[in-house]
């Protein structure tokens, strides 16, 4: 929950939603959006794919995500492309693009096979 204001955009967040939620009043609304709220019900296999630049979702959501599953036993993998920002599958380096898309379709690979 706190990583909702480490954001480039997380200035603009109480405005949007109800407020900071370290207000008591406010920290069911936030808890509810929170993924982590949900983790013990995530059981698909997950690759989670982050660029290290990324300020419009920094790389402290996903490997919140990534260290919960992992002591929850669950499948996750976590790719981290250094000196990328937000968009890699667009805006990033041709060659971090198609390595990308390697780890994508491994994945799916695997998985499809069980």
């Amino acid at each position: 929950m706190l990583s909702f204001f480490s954001s480039d955009f997380g200035f603009s967040l109480p405005k949007e939603f109800k407020g900071y939620w370290w207000e008591k009043k406010n920290f069911q609304f936030y808890w509810d959006m929170s993924p982590l709220k949900y983790i013990k019900n995530m059981k698909t296999p997950l690759l989670i794919i982050h660029s290290e630049q990324d300020h419009r979702c920094p790389i402290s959501q996903a490997e919140e995500l990534f260290v919960a599953l992992k002591l929850l036993k669950r499948d996750v993998e976590m790719v981290r492309f250094p000196l990328e920002p937000h968009g890699l599958s667009r805006h990033g380096s041709p060659r971090r693009r198609e390595k990308r898309l390697e780890f994508i379709l491994k994945f799916i690979d695997r998985y499809l096979k069980k």
